[in-house]
């Protein structure tokens, strides 16, 4: 930062460090015992759409590098009524109660960085990971990319629009030491409809 970038105010955003998608397969064991949360074996990195050619060919190298293996996940791709693509990764599970959230991370990790190298990064919005309760209940561990912070997203069953900020604020405070979690609550975005949740 610029000495004038200093007198005028302004400040550069905090660059994201994807490297802490690595540190959910640790949460997920905190989530799990501390309020019975498991991983659905899911998750879905949020994005704008570049334009051109470009863009499209970057988010095909992509599906096709995720799904080039055996094992592969399943790779699926919509829009919301936003305009934002959802790029979802679905592992089956091998075994229900362990999900393989390493690898899923590992594919989310993928997503972000080829992105991002690409030259899409400012396109980037979040990278979500579900976990489900055995009650039904579920949370989604959002990754703010331009932040570089989680936060908890959890709705309520049953199709009103209706947050659960009581788990939400109990999911931040188990994950604290384990996580940036996002301490500006505005920045919590509703991901109402997004895949898993």
């Amino acid at each position: 930062m610029g000495f004038w970038d200093v007198i005028a105010g302004r400040s550069r955003p905090k660059p994201a460090n994807l490297d802490s998608l690595f540190a959910i397969p640790d949460a997920a064991i905190t989530l799990q015992s501390a309020h019975g949360l498991v991983p659905t074996g899911d998750g879905a990195v949020c994005y704008r759409p570049g334009p051109g050619a470009g863009f499209a060919q970057t988010q095909t190298d992509i599906v096709t590098l995720l799904g080039s293996s055996a094992g592969a996940p399943r790779i699926t791709t919509s829009q919301d009524g936003f305009g934002y693509t959802w790029l979802e990764v679905d592992h089956d599970p091998v075994d229900p109660t362990s999900p393989d959230v390493t690898g899923l991370c590992t594919d989310l990790h993928a997503v972000n960085t080829t992105l991002e190298l690409n030259g899409y990064g400012s396109g980037l919005l979040c990278t979500l990971v579900p976990f489900v309760g055995a009650d039904g209940r579920r949370v989604g561990l959002v990754y703010l990319y331009k932040q570089g912070t989680f936060y908890p997203f959890a709705p309520v069953a049953g199709g009103a629009e209706q947050r659960d900020n009581l788990l939400e604020l109990q999911v931040r405070d188990a994950l604290a030491k384990e996580l940036p979690m996002e301490q500006e609550l505005s920045r919590w975005l509703a991901v109402w409809g997004a895949p898993g949740l």
